[in-house]
């Protein structure tokens, strides 16, 4: 329709080839596309190993949740020094540079910026795919100290040693940390909905030089989705409008499908959609915080703990289980007990507490528990969000209690999430994300 509007009112075939070539950066079309995830279980991630089984790769999900989780409990007022990146569940490809070079990050919403390793590498780890070299990218150039992205961002600063340019330095809770140069290139990600690429010029990056830890040599750095301005989400800003969702599919139900990262606006809110303001938590403003009021299970509302002012709960793509304040969980699985008609089972997982017996192939009822938030609204979470298969005759509640109450990615599966930056609320609408596609 707009594009029409154009073709009358110019009439010149010039004009809108011009307006076509410049679609992704037009302030008057805000950009929407969509880019694929890849699930790091998925056989289209490198982190993919035939020889493990299903549940072996259950397993070992719930365990990176785990170890993610255990560095929210650090004293911290530096974002990235709570956050460690090995335990990225989704990955995704984008282009540095021109000629582009392929890149493959991992995606974090509690990230504040992207960095990948860098040419010349003083210390990096072992990485697959070869290393990106900024002096083959006729769009590279280094961030002045003075430029306002390196004065804003928490992890840059001025580099007085090597031509007074921008630096950075990003240490995570397991002691693996990233350094290297703030800098300027195109970023180009390709759509999966209409297979085109979309490019970015002048995006900042992290160039990384000294990169020590367990990154893992299947990817290359962080592409950090997180609330801040030199995150993707956070550049992509002006040409988006500061809107961006996922939808995440069932990944260890049936056939697991690729799931959605969208950019840019995706319409008018549905009926059925639920919003909540988005917190600016002051010890980490880049990761989302929201207020849950209460968990509910039947007619038995639990009240939800924290510090309202801040938020008392974050969503987490890079977490698979659900954490829940000490007293939230222990009332859920009381309530659970009394709800699930199924025989108990000690759990053959040490991170998972409350586990049924099934038999392959009947079915079972679980209830729908409902996470109420700030607003008014609340969201229904189905069996695929509050329990997990972890052998062929054995379910658990994928819930654990901790520290720090986050909301991962299993409770997240099959809801559109969306976030919006510049009104400040987010979004869940309960989604098939497998028919989105």
């Amino acid at each position: 329709m707009y594009m029409m509007t154009m073709v009358v009112r110019y009439s010149s075939f010039l004009i809108v080839l011009i307006f076509l070539q410049n679609i992704s950066f037009s302030k008057a079309l805000k950009s929407s596309f969509s880019v694929e995830m890849i699930h790091r279980d998925s056989p289209k991630s490198p982190f993919y190993r035939p020889t493990e089984t299903h549940f072996q790769r259950v397993e070992n999900a719930i365990l990176r949740s785990i170890h993610r989780a255990n560095y929210f409990k650090l004293d911290s007022n530096d974002v990235e020094g709570t956050v460690t990146p090995v335990s990225g569940e989704y990955l995704v490809n984008y282009s540095v540079g021109t000629p582009p070079v392929q890149i493959l990050g991992i995606v974090d919403t509690g990230a504040s910026f992207i960095w990948m390793q860098c040419q010349p590498c003083e210390n990096c780890y072992k990485q697959d795919r070869p290393i990106f070299d900024p002096s083959t990218s006729r769009t590279y150039s280094s961030i002045p100290c003075v430029a306002a992205e390196c004065l804003s961002g928490t992890n840059s600063f001025c580099n007085f040693n090597n031509r007074k340019h921008c630096a950075y330095k990003a240490t995570y809770g397991d002691g693996s940390s990233s350094e290297g140069d703030f800098s300027w290139d195109t970023i180009t990600l390709t759509s999966s909905t209409k297979n085109v690429p979309v490019a970015f010029p002048k995006t900042v990056i992290g160039c990384g030089h000294n990169n020590v830890g367990i990154f893992g040599k299947q990817s290359s750095g962080i592409v950090g989705l997180g609330n801040g301005p030199l995150s993707l989400a956070g550049q992509l800003k002006p040409k988006t409008g500061g809107t961006f969702s996922y939808c995440l599919t069932p990944m260890y139900e049936g056939n697991a499908k690729p799931s959605n990262l969208h950019f840019g606006d995706l319409g008018e809110v549905v009926e059925g959609a639920v919003s909540t303001p988005l917190i600016i938590n002051k010890v980490r403003p880049s990761m989302y915080f929201v207020v849950m009021e209460a968990i509910s299970v039947g007619s038995k509302r639990i009240e939800f703990p924290g510090d309202i002012e801040y938020g008392n709960i974050f969503l987490d793509s890079g977490a698979a289980i659900t954490y829940l304040p000490d007293e939230v969980y222990s009332s859920l699985e009381g309530e659970m007990v009394n709800a699930v008609n199924l025989p108990r089972t000690n759990s053959p997982l040490k991170g998972l507490r409350l586990c049924y017996e099934i038999t392959a192939g009947e079915e079972y009822h679980i209830p729908t528990v409902f996470a109420h938030f700030k607003g008014g609204g609340a969201v229904k979470l189905y069996s695929v969000n509050t329990f997990i298969k972890v052998r062929e005759t054995v379910i658990c509640l994928a819930f654990r209690s901790g520290f720090q109450a986050i909301f991962g990615n299993l409770a997240q599966q099959d809801i559109l999430v969306s976030y919006d930056t510049q009104q400040n609320t987010v979004t869940f609408l309960n989604t098939d994300c497998t028919s989105e596609l």
